[in-house]
């Protein structure tokens, strides 16, 4: 194949100019010039702007670990319920329970009293479970207290070893009788335990208190529910229960389940800018995504004694993922979760909605305060990213040059016949 020639390849030449001598220079055209220099400069100074901004683009994705703990985290005030009727238990759909007054490991709670001020009068300590039982309760021989008829003792008087003998020591044994019976205990007035315990005057004490409860837990990532209740929790083989009959008998003493929820999250907060906190105590900050209900007050102006005041909780995993660390960025990586919840109030007694006449409630259920969550198979990314990549932003530099150059000489050309037609319609 023969070689090209010059002059067959500068025939292949795009850009082709002309000679300096036959070049005319304008006034308008250096104007023309010097614009389109400026706009360029702007262009180019934008564009290196947005190749070093970081924006957050969401992902949606089947969440493949459920194997992961959900961290839980409440602080919730009950200005109308003592802390001795307050019972808190978390149940999910594989039948594990949570109870406050039990000890789990990854979790914690605290119970504190208010005044009727809503000031804090201290940590709450249980009658009933921190009883330090002495060494004469201890000794059955020495005394055999009595479960009034909750639990058969009638074998006592024929064994001879006080170690076989059914003995109620203290009034948390009577009260555990109680429940395995299915008796009501109400305030334990008239048992001999409870009333030299103080468990009997410490109720009466503090029943126009409030009560505080703040904590967490880490809970598995299926469906359950999570609830406030009056009265101790017990199980059997029908379910979950309370034992309400104090709370019932005390129906004109105004205790009902109005909250205010300070915090509520499932996982560690991310504030509205998508940056992780640090955990701690003080809550200061507020988060949008993951705490959307931090704030809600409940506080009913009619009687909300025999109410149940349920939120339904829909619960989207998240992870965040960043691109560098900073004093609120902790990790790179933070898996926490965002919810949205629906509020509901309904009597237990049924009937007529005390808000909304239209409305008529189901009769059934047990008083308190309910969140009832429902956990997402989808799990969202929110990662961070560069707005635009290395050959974006020289893509874009360049398409920027070659536009502002190819409209400036197009404007150039328009202004130079424009002039040589007003000169020659004056010549």
């Amino acid at each position: 194949m023969p070689l090209l020639t010059r002059s067959k390849l500068t025939s292949l030449d795009a850009f082709s100019r002309a000679q300096d001598d036959v070049r005319i220079r304008t006034r308008s055209g250096a104007i023309v010039t010097i614009t389109c220099l400026f706009i360029t400069c702007l262009l180019l100074i934008g564009e290196w702007t947005k190749f070093h901004q970081i924006v957050t683009r969401p992902e949606l994705v089947i969440d493949r670990e459920r194997n992961l703990p959900l961290d839980f985290n409440i602080d919730v005030t009950f200005p109308n319920m003592p802390c001795d009727l307050l019972n808190f238990d978390i149940l999910d759909d594989m039948g594990t329970t949570l109870m406050l007054d039990d000890h789990f490991e990854d979790s914690w709670f605290t119970k504190t009293r208010i005044s009727n001020q809503g000031q804090e009068l201290g940590t709450y300590e249980s009658k009933l479970s921190e009883k330090v039982v002495s060494s004469e309760i201890q000794d059955k021989s020495k005394y055999c207290g009595s479960c009034y008829g909750a639990i058969d003792q009638s074998g006592n008087e024929g064994s001879k070893d006080p170690k076989d003998w059914v003995c109620c020591q203290t009034c948390h044994d009577v009260q555990s009788a109680y429940r395995q019976a299915g008796w009501a205990f109400f305030d334990g007035k008239n048992i001999e335990q409870c009333e030299s315990e103080g468990y009997v005057a410490s109720i009466n004490e503090h029943l126009s208190e409030g009560c505080r409860v703040k904590g967490g837990a880490q809970l598995e990532r299926i469906n359950g529910d999570i609830h406030f209740a009056p009265g101790t929790a017990f199980q059997n083989v029908r379910g979950h229960f309370h034992d309400t009959s104090l709370y019932d008998q005390l129906d004109n003493m105004n205790l009902n389940f109005n909250h205010i929820l300070h915090h509520l999250s499932f996982g560690p907060r991310i504030d509205y800018n998508h940056k992780a906190l640090i955990q701690n105590e003080n809550h200061n900050i507020m988060s949008v995504s993951t705490a959307p209900l931090d704030g809600t007050q409940v506080l009913t102006d009619y009687n909300s004694h025999n109410y149940q005041f349920n939120y339904f909780i829909k619960i989207v995993p998240t992870r965040y993922e960043y691109l560098r660390l900073t004093e609120k960025i902790i990790t790179k990586v933070i898996e926490t979760a965002q919810y949205s919840a629906s509020f509901h109030a309904k009597p237990i007694a049924g009937g007529t909605d005390a808000v909304d006449p239209t409305v008529t409630h189901q009769r059934g259920g047990t008083p308190g305060l309910y969140f009832n969550i429902e956990m997402s198979p989808l799990k969202v990314i929110q990662r961070e990213q560069h707005k635009i990549t290395w050959t974006g932003f020289l893509l874009n530099c360049i398409t920027s040059i070659g536009g502002i150059l190819a409209v400036g000489t197009v404007f150039d050309k328009i202004l130079y016949r424009a002039q040589r037609t007003l000169f020659a319609k004056k010549e």
